[in-house]
Parts: structure tokens; sequence; C-alpha cells
């Protein structure tokens, strides 16, 4: 599922900023790749377009309750086909808060870990989950001659495979979702490299969509359409 190095993708959400980036640390540390997600929203956001393979989800944030996201997740089957309803979710619980563990429990969280715990207890549930995670698969998607398997983090254009980096597998998902869309570069930064990303910086973006779009179709570049001065589609509509 993963590149040579990293594990699994994590989206990990948390009010407070020193935990997070705490958390964010020590995944890292032990090659997740890692998206910070401060709010329910920018978690949301980041299930929708990048693809994670686990959520890590405090209930109680700046702009909305946990549980708000966590429903926002089970419900998306029929309501936005771009987040994962399945997406292996661990709640993370103040130890008093029995409501929370009783309404996770009620919506599908598949663990949850009370505060104050050890890093380690956290890294163990993450794997327990990714486990039972890797044994089903996400359905492909078709765009003309262009199949992106994310189960198996595979795409192929004409049945030739093509060997993408993370961040580029992720930018070509977000671009598939909606293929003739314009994409905003600052909408692209946010998505793909999280809402930590400095918006106004374009370079990082502008060549892994280069290196995309050579990728894909050498000869005739008609994946990855570059609308200057906006951003980018992936098919001309």
């Amino acid at each position: 599922m993963s590149e040579v190095g990293e594990i699994a993708t994590v989206v990990v959400c948390h009010g407070d900023d020193a935990t997070l980036e705490v958390l964010c640390e020590q995944l890292v540390a032990d090659h997740f790749e890692v998206l910070p997600a401060p709010s329910g929203a920018d978690a949301l956001r980041l299930c929708r377009f990048s693809g994670p393979d686990i959520l890590i989800l405090e209930l109680s944030l700046p702009d909305m309750a946990g549980i708000e996201v966590l429903q926002e997740v089970r419900e998306a089957e029929g309501t936005d086909p771009r987040i994962d309803p399945s997406l292996p979710v661990v709640v993370l619980l103040d130890g008093k808060d029995g409501g929370g563990l009783v309404r996770s429990r009620e919506l599908g969280a598949d663990d949850h870990l009370s505060r104050p715990f050890a890093y380690g207890d956290l890294r163990t549930r993450i794997a327990t989950v990714l486990r039972r995670r890797h044994n089903r698969h996400d359905a492909p998607v078709r765009v003309g001659e262009l199949v992106i398997d994310p189960g198996r983090r595979m795409v192929t254009v004409g049945g030739r495979e093509i060997h993408l980096s993370r961040k580029e597998f992720t930018l070509l998902r977000v671009l598939a979702t909606d293929p003739t869309r314009v994409f905003g570069k600052d909408e692209l930064l946010r998505d793909v490299w999280g809402p930590n990303a400095p918006p106004g910086r374009t370079r990082t973006l502008d060549s892994h969509a280069s290196r995309l779009r050579r990728k894909l179709d050498p000869d005739h570049r008609a994946y990855v359409v570059n609308c200057w001065g906006i951003g980018y589609r992936l098919v001309e509509g």
C-alpha cells in the first residue's frame, strides 16, 4: 500500500497544537506519513482528498465535535463518494467521557484510547486496526484509459503501469475526484500537503504536476492540464 519506508498514511486530528505536534513527530519517527489536522474541517478535507489509511480523532475540537467528524465519515456513502465510509478510526477519549465512548461505538469507531495514554499504546492500536484494513480494497477509478486503483496504490494508462511517488499519487487522486474541474493551486497544496502547507508556495506543486503529467502520457501530455494562473485539472472538459 505504501512506498518503501512508509507504513501508512495517518490523519491525526487533535485540537491541542502541542499534543498534535508531539503525536505527529512520534508517528513520523515510526515511518508513517502523517497529515496533521488541527480542526474537524481539516480532518474531513484530508479524508476526502488524501486517501488516508487511518484517522486518529480527538472528540474535543475547536470548530466541531469529533463525533460529528466520525458521523460524517460513516455516512459518506451516497452523500460524498470522495470519503471512504469504512475508513478506520481510532478515537481519543477523555477518561471520564463515557458518553463519547458510547456514541463513537454506535457510529462504528474501530478502536478507542483513553487519556492519559503512552504513545506505544496508540502505536499498537494503529497496527491492529491497519491489519484489518489490509484485507480490503478500494474500488478502482477510471478516467478514459487511466485507471487508479487506491487499494493497491496502482495506476495504469492503457494497461501500462505507472510508478508514482506518494505525493504524485495523492495529487492524481484529488484531481480524479472531478476530472474536468479546475482545482486552484492553493486548494491543491492544502489537500495534498495538508492544512499547514504555506499558501502561495506553488513551485513544489508545479514540479509534482509536471512529473505526473510526463509519467502518465509522455508523448501527448493529455493528463494534468495546466490552467495558467489558476491551477490544474485532470483532463480537458
